[in-house]
């Protein structure tokens, strides 16, 4: 699939970034799409959780003990250590792990790397080091889970740039990745300016939804709005200016 013809806004990674994802998976499905929540996967800095950005992605196998050898990553060329030096501004590079969590797949000195090259996010199905370190960055990372042991006790990092399978959702280099602190879903690059404004709309409506619930109201009526809730949600948005 060839995403870099479709053009993705600032305007609409901005409204995306806006909506949970939540309600960002709600709006896939009426698309049809039902697979694109990256489960499992958990901010290890929630305090900075909230992201969009186009996909750069890395893929890995299982290592072999003839070839992942102490050494291997001082060559610039290695897979992993290029993807960090390459990943470009604005851009979350998604390494593949085949959701194995028994070692890492990187820890802060590379990511730090990253967030000096004005990268968005990193996300992984696999586990990270350093994780002390990078609850404390102000740069969004989500992982399957935290690990001590390093990357090439497992994984031999292959492939930059193609499509990938993270926590079991496909994902192609330039989609969208909207992060929260709930998780990470994953916007097909065609789809994301068609569902950015109404899942930024859906969030406010919600909110008000939300705080009716919280008064007292019933479902009925309320959650999905009837015509009546509709309009009182209306005169509610006017009355803020939004």
């Amino acid at each position: 699939m060839d995403n870099s013809r479709v053009a993705v806004t600032a305007e609409t990674l901005e409204l995306l970034r806006q909506a949970s994802t939540a309600t960002i998976t709600t709006e896939l499905f009426r698309h049809g799409l039902r697979n694109a929540f990256l489960a499992g996967l958990r901010p290890l800095n929630p305090h900075v959780a909230r992201f969009a950005g186009e996909a750069f992605t890395l893929r890995h196998i299982p290592a072999r003990e003839d070839l992942d050898v102490p050494g291997v990553t001082a060559n610039p060329e290695h897979p992993q250590r290029k993807a960090f030096e390459t990943v470009g501004p604005g851009q979350v590079l998604v390494m593949d792990c085949r959701g194995e969590i028994r070692n890492a797949c990187g820890g802060q000195i590379l990511i730090t790397r990253m967030m000096k090259r004005g990268a968005a996010a990193l996300v992984t199905d696999g586990a990270l080091r350093d994780s002390p370190g990078l609850a404390q960055m102000d740069f969004p990372v989500f992982a399957g889970g935290v690990a001590a042991t390093l990357s090439l006790a497992r994984h031999h990092a292959v492939d930059l740039q193609v499509p990938v399978c993270c926590a079991g959702v496909p994902v192609y280099p330039g989609d969208i990745l909207v992060g929260d602190e709930e998780g990470v879903v994953c916007v097909p690059r065609h789809l994301a300016a068609e569902i950015a404004a109404p899942a930024a709309q859906r969030e406010r409506l919600e909110e008000f939804l939300l705080a009716k619930v919280e008064e007292g109201a019933p479902l009925r009526g309320t959650y999905p709005p009837d015509e009546r809730t509709l309009a009182e949600y209306e005169a509610w948005r006017r009355r803020r200016g939004s």
